[in-house]
């Protein structure tokens, strides 16, 4: 069993993107921007956006911190993302979810440039990831393309079993790993009331879990040499932690992961590259490779 890194993984990325970047600047070119909504003060939201203005500045990239109270219009909100769109020195921008209540958050999804669609959610960019045209892909299934891809996971052919259907996670997996110019794997879909479920993933060579229920995956459920990707961070209550909690991950670690190949960590495995892709994502934007 070998453990696939996350933190290693992501901190090497972020050296290669700094590094492109100062390569940029040095011929003259424009230091990529990126900008992030915050409405209210959510601590998990809050916690989030720092984690990705410090991302930047590891990147090389400038950024923009544009918080907004949680009072504020869907109109309002809407009017400032159109001022965002026509920002010439603003690459790529996200609106850091959830939103209150009050604010549909598919019409802010909707009133995003697609160009400037850094989080990968806009329908144009998932549109254009389903039939293979250049596009920004969700920062999550992005990362976890990475790192099998850096971890030398041969995926042709490779039955892919992923588990959760949500549009930010199980549904652009998919789509990832059954395209030829990616994983070209055959992937199987299951969710809660999928039928067979525990056949269904003792027969993936690659097992993706996201379907948000910790310890959700037991080793009866596993075949030996399967390569797992635990995407859950479910967070469970931890008397013995300062914050009071603990992230749990969808898979059973300790039983599970003697069985595996490779297996992720939940903290450290795919959590650091999330914001990782959304860096390489403010890179593509920079370079205006979406058009």
């Amino acid at each position: 069993m070998q453990l696939i890194d996350g933190k290693i993984t992501s901190a090497l990325i972020k050296e290669e993107i700094a590094a492109e970047v100062a390569a940029i600047r040095l011929a003259g070119g424009k230091q990529p921007h990126l900008a992030a909504v915050l409405v209210g003060h959510d601590g998990g939201s809050e916690t989030y956006v720092r984690n990705k203005v410090l991302a930047c500045e590891a990147c090389g990239f400038k950024s923009t911190l544009i918080r907004m109270e949680d009072d504020i219009t869907e109109e309002e909100l809407l009017d400032k993302i159109e001022e965002l769109n026509r920002d010439e020195d603003i690459d790529g921008f996200i609106v850091q979810l959830p939103l209150p209540a009050h604010i549909s958050e598919q019409k802010v999804i909707e009133a995003i440039d697609y160009r400037k669609d850094v989080d990968g959610f806009h329908p144009v960019n998932v549109g254009r990831m389903a039939i293979g045209l250049p596009c920004y892909i969700s920062a999550t299934p992005k990362g976890i393309w990475e790192l099998l891809c850096r971890y030398g996971v041969e995926t042709k052919g490779k039955k892919c079993v992923i588990l959760g259907r949500s549009n930010i996670v199980g549904k652009p997996m998919a789509q990832l790993m059954m395209q030829k110019n990616y994983g070209d794997a055959t992937v199987t879909v299951c969710h809660s009331h999928s039928r067979n479920l525990k056949k269904e993933c003792c027969e993936a060579d690659i097992l993706i879990a996201a379907i948000g229920q910790p310890d959700f995956v037991t080793v009866d459920m596993v075949k030996d040499g399967a390569v797992v990707i635990d995407v859950g961070t479910t967070r469970v209550p931890d008397v013995n932690s300062k914050k009071g909690f603990r992230l749990k991950g969808d898979v059973k670690f300790d039983e599970v992961a003697p069985k595996c190949s490779l297996i992720t960590p939940v903290p450290g495995g795919v959590g650091p590259m999330t914001i990782c892709m959304l860096m390489k994502n403010t890179l593509a934007a920079g370079k205006k490779e979406i058009y």
